[in-house]
């Protein structure tokens, strides 16, 4: 069994042999769920872009990276003016 001590700011340092079997890396975050009187704890991996490609199907086509870019500067317009441009 492992141990941690908690500071006065409610911070603990999660053991290595812990650490190392759960794969927690520098910057990862960890969720902690309650039951009865102990915590579970379980890593979040963070995830590339790319991991979810392909997870929804496409409505329409991809119309090209320019013409997305000109979709996305005509909103901003739109909401900073406040009213919708040609």
């Amino acid at each position: 069994m492992q141990q941690a001590k908690v500071t006065f700011k409610g911070q603990i340092t999660i053991p290595k042999a812990v650490r190392e079997a759960l794969d927690i890396q520098a910057g990862d975050s960890v969720t902690f769920r309650l039951e009865e009187n102990h915590a579970v704890v379980k890593p979040l991996k963070k995830k590339a872009l790319l991991d979810f490609h392909g997870a929804f199907p496409a409505r329409r086509p991809y119309p090209g990276l320019e013409t997305v870019r000109k979709e996305v500067h005509h909103k901003i317009a739109e909401r900073i003016d406040g009213r919708k441009k040609p």
